[in-house]
């Protein structure tokens, strides 16, 4: 470890120090949490509240930088609601004629009894020349933590498209 460590703590600035930290993590052989602590899935369905996009170009095409901000309705299979979601997705690729549907980053926060969880991940095929792609395609994010019972999380989130505006989440989590 001593070789990473020095060349960690050679530099100074903040990005080469997060780019080492997973270096660091590797090398003392850290479990990855998925051996350890309680597993559970949840399955949610999510139903659209709220999306407002703010274009880079308005009324052009989708481009590089357009954010989305979403914001949905929580329940569960029973359909009693149990929380909501809020996130945003930045364009990352914005889809060209041909193109698969260009790609976003998201970030979203699913607020749940007990706690919050966040998750962070790409989403491809969500546009078609600029406009969002019908049905939207199923992805998958990794689980990044969460608060309250959930401050060790670790897991994924699946999303799949249901119906109009409607997602089911399956959440797999490992606490």
């Amino acid at each position: 470890m001593r070789t990473i460590r020095s060349a960690c703590l050679g530099t100074a600035t903040a990005l080469t120090l997060l780019a080492c930290a997973p270096l660091a993590a590797a090398a003392t052989g850290t479990d990855s949490g998925h051996d350890k602590g309680k597993h559970q899935v949840i399955t949610l369905i999510g139903q659209l509240a709220e999306q407002t996009r703010f274009p880079v170009n308005p009324g052009g095409p989708a481009a590089q930088g357009d954010r989305t901000v979403v914001r949905s309705i929580l329940s569960d299979q029973a359909g009693n609601q149990v929380g909501e979601t809020g996130g945003f997705c930045t364009t990352t690729r914005a889809a060209l004629p041909g193109d698969s549907g260009g790609a976003e980053e998201c970030v979203v926060t699913y607020t749940l009894p007990g706690g919050q969880l966040t998750a962070q991940g790409m989403i491809f095929g969500i546009l078609t020349q600029g406009l969002p792609t019908v049905p939207p395609p199923s992805f998958d994010n990794a689980i990044t933590g969460g608060t309250g019972k959930y401050a060790l999380a670790r897991g994924s989130v699946h999303a799949d498209t249901i119906g109009a505006g409607k997602r089911r989440f399956t959440i797999d989590l490992y606490l």
